[in-house]
């Protein structure tokens, strides 16, 4: 095994897309009190982040993992086509799959830690965690009221058969008590006690932290998408949410000598959402459209070898982000087709 590795990242995504009305416009701040005073004059912040690709919430998440605008059918299940910055990693450095992790929604992302590409692929992923699938795993046949945590978004409506092959990089219940030194017992008691999938997500976060200090994970938070409702109350609640589940990760980083002053943390969304005077959408609702405010987002970068309360206000895409993370960790993200951020190395 190869030694280890001082550098740690960390990528959180907003997944469900959220606006800057609700979140950095004057409007929104109120959403986002630890990014906006905690987080932000630690950072290196992006005021235009422009998606060009699809606004389906697993195709934009794999083209951030990529750094290449993924083609295919959002409801397909399927594997990202190009590498993944877990691919890259893992090669390039001979890093073992206990260095990299996913922590995701279920509803398609059961695939994103590894690609179907011919140069890798095959056994060269990140570990993947499904929190929803885990808690209806551990909550099977029992007479509890928490299958609201277990509801995927609108999109759950479509369900397409997986084929075996597509699990095979998922860790189980009782594999991830394991890996964590839980007993299921213990894992369940907490997940009976959270209040949404993403609290659970930011546990096992941190459980991973404490047991394998990986070097590379990448968590999507993913309550926004409840905005599909059309309950703006639901959608700004689960903005706060996310808001304060990245203050408390960064306090866990800093509390925790394996990660402090040797990671960098990345927080983004996936994209945005609909303008409310748009007449082809529903606003908030939705991200149908296209529009400026739909593809317009902002990202964070604060940690190690990060330039403290600095903003950068020209335009990026997301599929910067990969190349930027290859420069971070030292491995080639080769198939690519963003550019490095100069601004965060």
């Amino acid at each position: 095994m190869a030694l280890p590795r001082a550098q740690k990242v960390i990528v959180v995504t907003f997944g469900g897309g959220a606006r800057d009305e609700e979140t950095f416009a004057p409007e929104g701040q109120q959403y986002i009190p630890h990014l906006l005073n905690e987080l932000i004059p630690q950072a290196t912040f992006f005021t235009q982040v422009v998606n060009r690709g699809i606004l389906g919430h697993y195709v934009a998440t794999a083209s951030l993992a990529t750094g290449v605008y993924e083609t295919f059918n959002n409801f397909a299940p399927v594997a990202p086509h190009s590498p993944t910055i877990f691919e890259y990693f893992r090669r390039d450095l001979q890093r073992p799959a206990s260095d990299a992790w996913v922590i995701a929604p279920s509803n398609g992302f059961n695939r994103i830690g590894e690609s179907d590409h011919m140069l890798y692929g095959s056994g060269l992923g990140a570990h993947v965690i499904l929190p929803k699938h885990l808690l209806n795993t551990a909550l099977a046949g029992s007479a509890s009221n928490y299958e609201h945590l277990l509801r995927d978004n609108y999109e759950s409506a479509v369900q397409i058969p997986l084929s075996p092959s597509a699990a095979s990089n998922q860790v189980d219940l009782h594999a991830l008590a394991k890996i964590m030194q839980l007993s299921v017992t213990d894992f369940l008691a907490h997940a009976r006690t959270v209040s949404s999938p993403d609290e659970l997500s930011i546990y096992i976060a941190q459980q991973l932290m404490r047991q394998l200090a990986p070097s590379l994970m990448w968590i999507t938070l993913h309550d926004i998408d409840i905005a599909h409702s059309g309950a703006f109350s639901l959608y700004t609640d689960a903005i706060r949410r996310s808001d304060r589940l990245c203050g408390e990760l960064w306090s866990a980083i800093q509390s925790n000598p394996e990660y402090k002053d040797k990671t960098t943390m990345f927080i983004l969304p996936d994209f945005g959402r609909d303008a409310d005077g748009d007449a082809g959408g529903n606003g908030f609702q939705h991200h149908r459209t296209g529009d400026p405010l739909s593809r317009t987002t902002w990202m964070m970068a604060l940690g190690h070898g990060i330039r403290e309360n600095v903003t950068i206000d020209r335009m990026v895409e997301p599929v910067d982000l990969v190349p930027t993370l290859g420069s971070i960790l030292q491995c080639n993200a080769r198939f690519a087709s963003g550019k490095p951020l100069p601004e965060v190395l």
